[in-house]
């Protein structure tokens, strides 16, 4: 086996074997699971495994390097219009690509498929043209979210109230293991080739902006056709009785996500097809390697896909109504804190920022601070959202705060983290969380007869917002030991290292 891919599987299933285990646990205690159905997990945890490891090499092989030479060669040009029109269709094609976005178009009952694909689609095209021009421009991140985040809510408010979770959500799930890689590397490319000391900062924020996007377009198609039959389709368990139903599951679901990932993936090898035969800017054995990489990419989605689906949906949806059935319910809120702190671990989009933070800081926030600060807040948002479902909260009182707290402390670190927090937001609500941790929330609501719409959904927009506030508050802790060390915070040098580790130990 490759040496790198066998590393990556390594990694992943350091990932995925704690919420392994975890769900075992819960199965012999409190939500007892026929054997059929445990065994559909297990399998799905070994196509998650291995897909996350190919998907990872992949996307290092082929994503990274093509959206950093896009990024690069877009702002050589020194035209505002053609990089604004370049990084439009990007943007556009880009989402569409995205798998999360059709598990969240078939969930919104009153919106055809395409009609919506296309609105978050253009939003994320849009918001990505007002990214790229924040590099060029040099303008202020913090200030931009600021003022783009008044003018969400203010939307929000005229938007049906059955209608504003599923709107957040949105924000989430397009900015998954498809758009990530390339728009990190865009903003990463765009950033270098302006060489200057705010550079390394400057790099982060795309995807924080792309976030926004979805969530402003699906409003106003909210308010546009007042969706007020929206609904999410729980996840049924299928009848598996031998070691043969197990794999016929994985076997009938393969070419579905075989073909989904294909169709998806097809903008994405069309951009490195043009853009590599009007710059030849790689030579035949990087276009080889970045062929592999494409095919490690496609391998390891459809994989992960296939894995999760079908083994990790059915299993979310079983567990969360069974804990909210029993006796027990306010179990729910301890087991979502053990389960959100694993699960962001397993979304794969996570690894690949983790990394490009690790490189860019040259080591000063490391890959290991990055999980446990980004593990600590979703284990937050998940708790918080297991209390929406037994008490049926409006989801205003929690966002409205928890953003307010998110802005106020992008006035207070610096730059770097402000990106870097408000990136990791849109990284860690992936597919994990749509095919998880929102079937828990589903099947928990459903069990304790709650409004699925307004009080399930949202989860994902929880856990979109958590690192926001646990990224800046360890930019809080850098800029105290920086100046214990009278060191300069307005951006990380490679040569500075600061050890932050030892404060969350």
């Amino acid at each position: 086996m490759n040496e790198k891919l066998k590393e990556k599987i390594i990694e992943s299933l350091s990932s995925v074997v704690p919420i392994t285990v975890i769900v075992f646990l819960l199965s012999i205690t409190l939500v007892p699971m026929e054997i059929g159905t445990l065994a559909l997990f297990f399998a799905g945890a070994i196509l998650l495994i291995v897909g996350m490891g190919f998907f990872q090499l992949g996307a290092e092989m082929a994503m990274t390097p093509l959206g950093e030479g896009v990024g690069g060669r877009l702002i050589k040009s020194k035209r505002i219009v053609l990089i604004a029109f370049v990084s439009f269709l990007v943007g556009v094609f880009i989402t569409i690509a995205e798998p999360d976005l059709q598990v969240l178009a078939n969930q919104v009952a009153s919106i055809p498929n395409q009609v919506l694909i296309w609105t978050v689609a253009v939003g994320v095209g849009i918001f990505l043209v007002v990214a790229v021009l924040r590099i060029l421009f040099h303008i202020n991140l913090s200030m931009m979210l600021l003022i783009f985040y008044i003018l969400l809510f203010l939307l929000s408010f005229f938007s049906p109230d059955s209608f504003t979770a599923v709107a957040f959500d949105s924000g989430g799930v397009t900015t998954g293991p498809m758009t990530v890689p390339f728009i990190m590397a865009l903003g990463v490319g765009l950033s270098a080739a302006r060489s200057d000391r705010d550079g390394a900062s400057d790099s982060f924020g795309l995807v924080a902006l792309c976030s926004i996007g979805p969530i402003m377009m699906v409003l106003l198609l909210g308010i546009f056709y007042n969706p007020s039959d929206a609904a999410y389709t729980v996840t049924e368990i299928a009848n598996i009785s031998t070691s043969q139903d197990v794999i016929k599951q994985f076997v009938v679901a393969f070419p579905h996500y075989s073909r989904e990932v294909l169709i998806s993936m097809l903008p994405v090898v069309g951009v490195f097809m043009v853009y590599q035969l009007f710059t030849r800017s790689y030579h035949k054995r990087q276009v080889l390697r970045m062929v592999v990489g494409f095919v490690y990419t496609i391998l390891g989605l459809i994989l992960f896909l296939t894995g999760v689906n079908v083994g990790f949906a059915p299993v979310g949806s079983l567990l969360g109504s069974g804990l909210a059935a029993g006796i027990f319910k306010w179990l729910l809120i301890p087991i979502g804190i053990v389960i959100g702190y694993y699960i962001v671990k397993a979304e794969p989009a996570v690894q690949v920022l983790n990394k490009q933070v690790e490189d860019l800081t040259g080591g000063t926030i490391s890959h290991k601070m990055m999980n446990l600060s980004l593990s600590a807040g979703v284990a937050c948002a998940v708790a918080l959202a297991m209390v929406r479902v037994l008490t049926g909260i409006n989801i205003y009182w929690i966002i409205i705060p928890g953003y307010i707290i998110a802005l106020i402390l992008s006035r207070l670190v610096p730059p770097v983290f402000v990106g870097i927090a408000f990136d990791s937001g849109g990284v860690a609500s992936g597919p994990m969380t749509s095919t998880f941790l929102l079937p828990l929330a589903m099947g928990a609501c459903s069990a304790i007869g709650g409004n699925v719409v307004t009080d399930a959904f949202g989860v994902v927009a929880l856990v979109a917002m958590a690192p926001l506030i646990a990224i800046q508050i360890m930019g809080l802790i850098y800029m105290h030991k920086s100046k214990a060390v009278s060191q300069p915070v307005e951006a990380l040098p490679d040569d500075t290292v600061v050890d932050l580790e030892e404060d969350f130990e």
